[in-house]
């Protein structure tokens, strides 16, 4: 059995989207076993996928460089690796690399295509074209150490019945969220028809969609109530997700679930869309030739007016529905 230890620290959307490739890649090379390396409250995503071994680490236990070389070391001694993949490519796991290259082993790590999207995110280029999925950008490293992967970019449904729709109107950066009158005006409509149910997380998410809860009929906030295994249980028992560019939208593909995608200073073209999820599903300000200015949505506005966001018709949501 050839195993290969991976690791990926942050950010929850983008190790969430290394399960599903986890998950493929294995099953095309059942004698292969992967030691997944990430922030230990991860640990759900990766719940039951054969010859996955799931550590979990708290960052805060291993601080500077004497820490990151004491997990290097721990890590070496308990699992005695294959391959190292490299799947985030920043100083922390640079610094791990650097260990294992010195102890033998071969290194593999993610190109990011940092170039490209810099090129993408230009306001001034006008040629915007689609980059290569984040998801092949990991099954690359997997190719480059020599197995064949092949993605199917399909959701897998969750058998049994399904009802209600999920809304997740909150996003880590203002480039990708919607203003909030309009997800709840969005809400109000959708709730006159079908049961909405409220993902989000953190104090003044939960206060929020507490609130409208109370307004809305027919609507329930599940904001802060639920563990993650619960949350990707009930996600799965949705008829439909609606979410920005953001984590819910990987943890629908994550259980086969239909996602509507909302998208406003970033895009698509940029390679995050969730996996498997159709870019017909996908809702967005199209006439604007600054889009996208961002890669992850943490930028200001250049124009000054959230053109993407403030010019957004919800109408098209519910069109799609």
């Amino acid at each position: 059995m050839t195993r290969i230890l991976a690791y990926r620290f942050s950010a929850f959307g983008d190790v969430a989207m290394t399960v599903p490739v986890f998950r493929e890649f294995l099953e095309q090379n059942p004698d292969v076993e992967i030691v997944m390396v990430s922030r230990k409250n991860f640990e759900a995503l990766f719940a039951g996928i054969p010859n996955l071994i799931f550590k979990g680490i708290d960052l805060d236990d291993y601080k500077g460089i004497f820490g990151i070389r004491r997990l290097g070391n721990e890590l070496i001694r308990t699992y005695n690796p294959d391959f190292v993949a490299n799947l985030h490519d920043v100083i922390r796991t640079k610094i791990l690399d650097k260990i294992y290259r010195r102890k033998g082993l071969k290194v593999f790590k993610i190109d990011k295509g940092k170039e490209e999207k810099e090129n993408l995110t230009n306001v001034w280029n006008l040629n915007k074209v689609q980059l290569k999925k984040t998801v092949e950008r990991y099954a690359d490293v997997f190719r480059e150490m020599g197995f064949n992967v092949e993605l199917s970019q399909k959701l897998r449904p969750f058998s049994g019945p399904k009802s209600g729709i999920g809304f997740a109107p909150f996003a880590q950066h203002k480039g990708k969220m919607l203003p909030l009158e309009k997800s709840f005006e969005l809400a109000r409509i959708l709730a006159q028809k079908h049961t909405v149910y409220f993902f989000g997380g953190g104090k003044k998410e939960t206060e929020t969609l507490e609130q409208w809860e109370s307004q809305i009929p027919n609507t329930k906030s599940l904001s802060g109530k639920l563990s993650l295994t619960e949350e990707l249980n009930r996600i799965s028992g949705l008829e439909l997700m609606i979410s920005m560019d953001s984590a819910n939208m990987h943890l629908a593909s994550l259980v086969g679930t239909r996602c509507i995608s909302i998208w406003g200073a970033t895009h698509p073209y940029a390679g995050f869309l969730g996996f498997g999820q159709s870019e017909n599903d996908v809702i967005q300000v199209k006439d604007l030739t600054c889009r996208p200015c961002s890669v992850f949505g943490d930028k200001e506005c250049y124009r000054g007016d959230w053109a993407c966001l403030e010019e957004f018709d919800i109408r098209k949501v519910i069109e799609k529905i």
